[in-house]
């Protein structure tokens, strides 16, 4: 139960509130505004600028409180990404829910956040000591605490998505996603199963790359799959990737 609501005017002010005990940022809600048995404050970030998307160069600059909605319409957003998006969350949904929200609070069937991981995604997470930038896939298995400001992903790199779920756009069984730069660097994550995505390949060129993701799934099992279908799964949707890039 929210029992405070504050509303700040600048990043400091932000910081100096959620530095409070049991207290929690607000960005789109949708997670907050679920049931919870708890009680705490929270501190709406809509007023400090964190809402903006620019390019810098090779780089796609991504406010904390855009929203998912706001990114799928940017034209600078990767098509994979895009389809991402719309498998994660329907319309109501994306255009209340934010980028860092959907990352902080993601587990492995996110479509999204198994992109970002592929893209290597940096976060830049600030609190009232320090500033730190954090790729995606070292901020996951902890989530530490401090406030996301911005992501960062590549625009010089080619990306594919594939997905395999019960239906087109529910939360996928088993997916992937390969990005691919014009040196060779090749990474692949994969989706679909326990807390987070998997990075299952980061290397100089593509080569086995189906290997790497049947690997990943050697012990995939839950009551969605088994490990063997998901072994199996990934590694023809890898493929299928890599034949798209």
């Amino acid at each position: 139960m929210i029992t405070q609501y504050y509303r700040p005017q600048s990043l400091k002010e932000a910081l100096d509130l959620l530095a409070q005990p049991n207290t929690r940022p607000l960005g789109g809600g949708t997670w907050l505004n679920q049931s919870h048995d708890e009680t705490f404050s929270v501190v709406d970030l809509q007023a400090i600028g964190l809402n903006t998307i620019q390019k810098t160069g090779n780089s796609l600059e991504i406010g904390a409180c855009v929203t998912l909605q706001q990114l799928l319409e940017s034209t600078e957003c990767p098509a994979a990404l895009r389809q991402a998006i719309r498998i994660d969350a329907g319309l109501n949904i994306r255009n209340a829910a934010t980028v860092a929200g959907a990352l902080v609070g993601c587990d492995g069937r996110s479509a999204f956040a198994t992109v970002m991981l592929a893209l290597d995604a940096k976060l830049t997470y600030t609190n009232p000591k320090t500033t730190q930038s954090v790729g995606l896939g070292e901020y996951l298995p902890v989530r530490p605490a401090g406030l996301i400001t911005s992501i960062s992903i590549p625009l010089n790199a080619s990306c594919a998505f594939d997905a395999v779920g019960r239906t087109p756009l529910d939360k996928p069984i088993v997916c992937a996603a390969v990005v691919k730069w014009a040196s060779g660097r090749t990474r692949l994550a994969l989706g679909g199963y326990h807390t987070a995505p998997i990075l299952a390949m980061d290397g100089t060129e593509a080569g086995g790359l189906e290997a790497a993701a049947s690997n990943a799934f050697h012990e995939a099992s839950d009551d969605w799959a088994s490990s063997e279908y998901r072994m199996d799964v990934a590694a023809t949707l890898a493929k299928r990737c890599l034949e798209a890039l």
